[in-house]
């Protein structure tokens, strides 16, 4: 491993936590968004695009759970993501 990598990663575990811990979050949202037989939700019937934004968001969430609550910019992050999905729904419905 090089150096620049070991440091990246030194970097990002002090801002986001262990990555082993903050898979388990992600990966447990991401299980509850895609839905159980005792708790089913509408996961099948969403867009490419609002499905990878709510798994994009699901990740920035478990950052903010496993890490720094306050880093900024994964807050924006999520709000970026959700903006882009409402900008391609207000464009379909010609609101855009």
């Amino acid at each position: 491993m090089t150096q620049d990598l070991a440091t990246t990663l030194e970097e990002r575990g002090s801002r986001y936590g262990s990555f082993a811990d903050h898979a388990a979050i992600a990966q447990n949202l991401q299980l509850a968004m895609r839905g159980t037989d005792t708790a089913p939700t509408k996961w099948a019937y969403l867009s490419p695009d609002m499905a990878q934004a709510l798994t994009t968001i699901a990740d920035k969430i478990a950052r903010i759970l496993n890490g720094d609550p306050t880093y900024l910019d994964n807050w924006h992050d999520i709000a970026g993501y959700a903006v882009l999905v409402e900008q391609r729904l207000e464009k379909e419905a010609g609101n855009a």
